[in-house]
């Protein structure tokens, strides 16, 4: 028997098996899709979880239930790709014939000091957890500080503000302020909303070290930053297992595949997701569309077929502002408000049922 391992059951991972289970899998093929949790998190969806507006059950999609599908559950230490093994912590290695890394990602702390160990993240659904519980113990009235002022700090922030009105909340951020890689006018929506909801903005802060309770500005070194809880939303980076890869990658550390989401020297090694380097930012619909690909190429593989794949088209960008507002680009269109919010909550219930 012939096996597809499928590491990560994230967007990426769980595209791949759905569409393969699907379809006319070779009967001399099985997949085995290993994660550390039983059921596929909403990463996207993770900073809600953090903030205390939906529960945990809510984020989470249950995998397959096919007799053609093996879930091994644990943690990877490593992968041999010259013996095809999958290095499991406490278990026998896994073998393969051919494999799929979609470990995503992990965050990226820039070098400055103790920003790791003094602030609490929303990368994972353990992490997610674990900030929750710390955001939801301050004392009404504490202080709340998000650094970076994009997509995920700015839904963090303005999902908290719905959660605890008594907190004061802040966001940090390099740029001049936030969501600064979109257009003006949808930043100005978003910068409205959060003077209007009392969310603290400051920009050109350039931190240089954290320590418990204080940060510090290396741009206003006189005036140390004072919090309660510091959430880390200021870069993300592939996991170290690629990290410790020593294969061509871009510039932001994430591996170089070729046009059929192949390692090149590696032809049966697939990378989807926030491992693979794509033309365009890290998302949850990137790693779906890419994952879809995926399982077409291992299907014309095993027929003994050239894959024929078109570009990848990505929909558009969606953020929330709390449950009854949000903003988002279409094209290069922004739509701000309730439609995009909307939107949003359609495509996580699409999400949950496996509808793309």
């Amino acid at each position: 028997m012939r096996k597809l391992v499928i590491l990560g059951g994230g967007y990426g991972g769980a595209a791949i098996a759905n569409e393969l289970l699907e379809s006319q899998l070779p009967h001399d093929v099985s997949i085995v899709l290993v994660d550390r949790m039983p059921f596929q998190g909403l990463k996207t969806e993770y900073y809600a979880l953090a903030a205390g507006t939906v529960s945990d059950m809510d984020l989470r999609v249950k995998f397959p239930s096919d007799p053609r599908l093996r879930l091994a559950f644990g943690e990877i230490k490593d992968v041999d790709l010259e013996r095809q093994l999958v290095l499991m912590e406490d278990q026998d290695p896994i073998s393969y014939d051919w494999l799929v890394v979609g470990l995503g990602c992990t965050d990226k702390y820039h070098g400055i000091e103790g920003a790791e160990q003094f602030s609490t993240s929303i990368q994972t659904f353990s992490a997610a957890r674990k900030t929750y519980a710390l955001l939801n113990d301050v004392k009404p009235y504490g202080q709340i500080t998000i650094v970076g002022g994009g997509l995920s700090g700015v839904e963090v922030a303005s999902e908290l503000r719905e959660s605890r009105p008594d907190l004061n909340i802040r966001i940090l951020d390099r740029g001049p302020r936030v969501l600064s890689a979109f257009p003006g006018k949808l930043q100005d929506f978003v910068a409205e909303w959060f003077m209007e909801h009392q969310v603290e903005m400051r920009g050109h802060v350039g931190l240089t070290r954290l320590e418990q309770g204080v940060l510090y500005d290396g741009n206003n070194p006189d005036s140390p930053i004072y919090t309660d809880v510091t959430v880390w939303t200021a870069g993300i980076q592939p996991v170290e297992i690629v990290q410790r890869m020593e294969l061509p990658k871009d510039p932001q550390g994430r591996l170089i595949i070729n046009a059929h989401h192949q390692l090149p020297d590696y032809n049966n090694v697939f990378i989807v997701g926030d491992c693979a380097s794509l033309p365009f930012s890290p998302s949850g619909q990137a790693a779906g569309a890419q994952g879809k690909q995926i399982a077409e190429v291992l299907q014309a593989m095993w027929e003994n077929k050239t894959p024929r794949l078109g570009k990848i088209k990505l929909k558009g960008v969606l953020g929330s502002l709390g449950k009854k507002s949000g903003f988002g680009i279409m094209g290069s269109t922004p739509i701000l408000g309730r439609v995009p919010r909307l939107v949003k909550s359609g495509v996580l219930w699409r999400s949950k049922h496996h509808l793309g």
